[in-house]
């Protein structure tokens, strides 16, 4: 008797397994399956961004590291030649160099201070004047960007036409208003001006329409409240438009600083290795150019470009930090 409701016992157990086995399993939460293909989507992602992030990685860290470990040799002749390990000796000669580096320095702030300031105000002047539609505003702008279609070497070379002091129509141009005749990039004193001149002329349209996208974004109620409270253009202007212009205005300046700290084709194309025959418009990057393939000093010239490199990493957080004031 025991063993028979035993038997019936261990039956009624196994059925109640067939039960619970025959019970379906609830589905996933919604919210489950959101999760889910969340993380798959984020996977993925970033299994398609890893060969981009690695090849971009290793064109920058390598070049970076290469350089650094340059600077410190006594590399000359050749890049693969035998070499020594110096220290930091190439950059105590480029730091005491007082003949060309610091003057080289000196001209590059110059070239980049007083070009990019022209560009943003005659920029943020032109952006202002094509703020709003009027006839002809496609044309003007099409005018306008044609400067940015040639390369810095070509316009270098079509103004190398232009100011020549014998033959340049600029002279020409001088006579028939009565003004003397000018040496332009002939003249030691005058060539880095002018090529300022020649750099604002091909960069503003840039700088114009920077701005001019950052002015179209800005809404129009502030303005218009400073308006109805008696605020001349100029008040609207100064305490309206160009505090909510900050951010824009801060990022073209970055932009166009960090780029005209690079400037080398122009200033190339119109006076040669070295900068012109008195070192005239010789700034960092033509200095270690000259360095490279004229003296092929390589060790001392990547030390130089390390330095160049410190320098516009400092100009660039000293206009960030700047920047982030004026807006706070």
């Amino acid at each position: 008797m025991p063993a028979t409701e035993t038997a019936e016992t261990r039956g009624v157990a196994a059925d109640d397994r067939t039960a619970v086995d025959r019970t379906p399993h609830p589905a996933p939460s919604r919210a489950g399956r959101q999760r889910t293909f969340e993380q798959a989507n984020r996977r993925l992602k970033w299994a398609m961004l890893a060969p981009a992030v690695l090849f971009v990685g290793l064109m920058i860290v390598f070049p970076l590291v290469f350089t650094l470990n340059l600077s410190l040799t006594d590399a000359f002749g050749a890049v693969n030649a035998d070499s020594a390990h110096i220290g930091l000796r190439n950059f105590g000669d480029a730091l005491g160099d007082t003949r060309r580096f610091w003057p080289a320095a000196r001209r590059t702030l110059v070239f980049t201070v007083g070009a990019v300031a022209l560009e943003t105000v005659l920029g943020l002047a032109l952006a202002m004047l094509m703020r709003k539609p009027f006839k002809g505003m496609r044309w003007v702008r099409t005018v306008l960007i044609i400067p940015l279609l040639a390369t810095p070497v070509a316009i270098g070379i079509l103004w190398l036409l232009i100011l020549d002091p014998t033959n340049g129509i600029a002279n020409h141009l001088l006579e028939a208003v009565g003004l003397p005749r000018q040496e332009f990039l002939g003249s030691v004193g005058q060539s880095l001006p002018t090529l300022m001149l020649i750099d604002v002329w091909q960069w503003t349209p840039m700088m114009t329409l920077l701005l001019l996208a950052g002015l179209t974004t800005l809404p129009e109620e502030p303005e218009e409240a400073a308006l109805m409270d008696g605020a001349n253009a100029w008040q609207r202007f100064r305490h309206v438009v160009l505090p909510m212009l900050g951010p824009t205005l801060a990022t073209a300046l970055v932009l166009r600083a960090v780029d005209a700290l690079k400037t080398f084709d122009l200033l190339y194309a119109t006076k040669g290795a070295g900068g012109g025959s008195d070192f005239e418009v010789e700034t960092l990057n033509v200095y270690a150019y000259g360095l490279t393939f004229d003296y092929q000093e390589y060790g001392l010239a990547a030390a130089v470009l390390v330095l160049f490199t410190l320098f516009i990493i400092g100009v660039v957080v000293l206009l960030r930090r700047r920047g982030g004031r004026k807006n706070a």
